[in-house]
This record gives C-alpha cells, sequence and structure tokens, in this order.
C-alpha cells in the first residue's frame, strides 16, 4: 500500500500505512503519558524583573491564587540579586511545582548598566546545571528538579510612560535566552487613555530597538484565535493584590481606594486574569520554547569543549545556530570526537570547569 497522509497526519517517505485486521491497543498510549505526567506532577518556573515596589510578589499572589510568603527587600543593595523559591500547588489531581524567581535590587543602584548581568549569570547557571545532569553516566532527569525559567514576567514602570535604557539594555540581552512577557505593573496608577497610548509606545520602542518578546502560538487551531486576539493586549496591564476585599456578599482579591475599587479579577478593570489564562493555556509551549534555548546553550557549551557532530563523509559538522554568540564564551579544549572518543593528549583546563568536564569526560568515556 503507498504511504498516505490520511486523517491529516504527516506524511513518512518510505513507510507505508497499513489499516488493522483487529484491535491492538496501543491507542492507550496517551492514557499512559497522561497517568504518568499527573502521577509525577508539572515543572513551571517564572522569573519576575522589576525595580522594587513594583508590585511583583502581589501579581505571583494574584496569579496562582494563594498568599506566597515573602520578606521585604531593601533599596540599598550594591548589586542586583536574585531570590529563588519553591511551592509545590495542588489543583484536583495535578501537582504543579513552581518556582518563583525575583529580582532583589534592581534599579537601585546608582549605575545601572550592568544591572542585567546577575539575571543573564542566574539563566545561563541553570542551563549549565541541567546540562551537568544531562552527561552524567548515571543520571535521573525524570526526577531532577528542573530550574530553567520557562518565562520571564518583566515589570515596566508605568511613571516614565517610555522605556527605560536599563528596561531595553536587560530585555535585549534575555530575549534569546528566554520566553520575555513585558507587563505594566501598578497599572492601576494611570487612565485607560494613557495606559493604551503607553502600551502602543512599549510596543513600538520594543520593535525599533529588535527586542524579541514571546508570543502566543497562533499555529495552532484549538487556540490560535484567543491567542490572536491577546497577543493584541501586549504588554499586560496588570494589577495584584495580597488581600480580599468584601464587595456585597463575596470576598475579592481587589485594591481599595478612597475613590472606588480596582478588582484583580475584572477583565474591565486589568488584564491580570487574561494573563493568568495565556500562562496556564499556553505553559506547555513556553517549556517548548526553553527547551529550544537549552539547545542552543547545550550547543554552544558543547562546541566550545570540542564537541562537533560527524557528516555522513566523517567530516565535522560546526553548528550555524545564530544564537551562540548571545552566550558567554568559554575555553574550547580539543576532543576528538569520532564516536566521541576522548583526545587525551590535549587535556582540559580543569581548573575552570571541573564538574562539567569531569561529567563531560565519564559521558565520552561510555
Amino acid at each position: 500500500m503507498a504511504a498516505s497522509d490520511a486523517g491529516g497526519h504527516p506524511q513518512n517517505v518510505g513507510c507505508r500505512t497499513l489499516s488493522l485486521s483487529a484491535h491492538v491497543g496501543f491507542d492507550s498510549l496517551p492514557d499512559q503519558l497522561i497517568r504518568k505526567s499527573i502521577k509525577h506532577g508539572f515543572c513551571f518556573n517564572v522569573l519576575c524583573i522589576g525595580e522594587t515596589g513594583i508590585g511583583k510578589s502581589a501579581l505571583m499572589s494574584s496569579l496562582f491564587n494563594t498568599n506566597f510568603e515573602d520578606s521585604p527587600s531593601t533599596h540599598f543593595l550594591s548589586s542586583v540579586r536574585l531570590r529563588a523559591q519553591s511551592y509545590e500547588l495542588q489543583e484536583g489531581n495535578v501537582l504543579l511545582k513552581l518556582t518563583i524567581v525575583k529580582t532583589v535590587g534592581f534599579g537601585d543602584q546608582v549605575n545601572k548598566a550592568d544591572s542585567y548581568q546577575p539575571i543573564v549569570d542566574y539563566i545561563d547557571a541553570q542551563f549549565e546545571a541541567y546540562l551537568e545532569e544531562e552527561l552524567k553516566v548515571i543520571r535521573s532527569l525524570f526526577s531532577y528538579h528542573d530550574t530553567r525559567i520557562h518565562v520571564c514576567l518583566y515589570f515596566i514602570s508605568p511613571a516614565c510612560r517610555s522605556l527605560k535604557t536599563i528596561d531595553l539594555l536587560t530585555m535585549r540581552n534575555l530575549d534569546r535566552k528566554v520566553n520575555i512577557i513585558p507587563v505594566i505593573g501598578k497599572a492601576d496608577s494611570i487612565s485607560k487613555n494613557e495606559l493604551q497610548e503607553f502600551k502602543k509606545k512599549i510596543m513600538s520602542e520594543l520593535v525599533s530597538n529588535g527586542i524579541r518578546i514571546y508570543q502566543f502560538p497562533t499555529d495552532d487551531e484549538t487556540v490560535s484565535e484567543i491567542n490572536t486576539i491577546t497577543n493584541d493586549y501586549l504588554p499586560f496591564a496588570v494589577v495584584g493584590s495580597m488581600e480580599k476585599v468584601k464587595i456585597g456578599n463575596k470576598m475579592v482579591r481587589a485594591r481599595q481606594y478612597p475613590w472606588g475599587i480596582v478588582k484583580v479579577e475584572n477583565e474591565n478593570h486589568c488584564d491580570t486574569i487574561k494573563l493568568r489564562r495565556m500562562l496556564c493555556t499556553n505553559m506547555e509551549d513556553l517549556r517548548e520554547k526553553t527547551r529550544a534555548y537549552y539547545e542552543s546553550y547545550r550547543c554552544c557549551r558543547l562546541e566550545k569543549l570540542g564537541c562537533r557532530d560527524i557528516g555522513p563523509e566523517n567530516k565535522s559538522i560546526s553548528s550555524a545556530d545564530p544564537l551562540r554568540h548571545r552566550f558567554s564564551p568559554l575555553p574550547a579544549p580539543c576532543l576528538d570526537i569520532p564516536k566521541l572518543r576522548y583526545r587525551r593528549s590535549h587535556r582540559p583546563n580543569r581548573n575552570q570547569h571541573p564538574s562539567l568536564d569531569r561529567a563531560i569526560i565519564r559521558h565520552l568515556h561510555k
């Protein structure tokens, strides 16, 4: 029987599609995968970047409908730091292993030129940790706590009516490493008309500066319509609250002012609920794109260690990945890679990257 494209599935060249005369049972494979995933739980890591007091903690509590414990931050740090906290959230029979990483002291320094560097280093460090685990002789990636950042919520201050230099510098150095979703923090501090103009201004500046942000995918017909509509709301105007206010007979998350109440989950008041919906709807796409960023890092890292793929004529193939220049240059020890064989006459410098070096050597000797 000739190969066919029945059912809309991609056609495999040289592979025949056959019909079954009776039930076999492999149609239960998706159910097995679902049961395994539910048993193991799901991992999602969020990075929040923004100046002190812009509402990072309040937004995270509002997005996940729980109050995360958090200690107050100081404005007097000499450099930017990152604080990571992990939680396990249960909804029905689904377990979500959530890690929230927040910047501390971002934008508080007099010289802000290098404020982005600790963030870049942190993201690369998570890639490096995963690579080390991946290259172990005895490894258990299934149970490994993956700390790679899946999404970066970049908080923009509504006070300036424009992107600051630190915003442009930071996003430009992150947009090839992580999925960036820009949000306007404390969006209830400006009027609706001002907010719409501010959104247009932000998107215009991002485009003119060549900064890529995460676009919700529109190639999946199940979510293409809602994602197309939601892409027009970027950047999201968000409001968060740690407290609940009684309105009628219900307690709702809101911010209470002398002039009225801003409801966090009212889409006429802010975009917080839209952001939550989009994160949940596209969580797996965010994870997939993170894996693509990691593959670029891994490719660059292994090439710096001397690893090359071998083509059909036993010639070394160098990756032409355009993202490689985004990663820090590393020393390139000489490894001979037909069959991944280690060349002992040129040993790497073990003093610079000892743990990864040992992992690579163990892997090559397998």
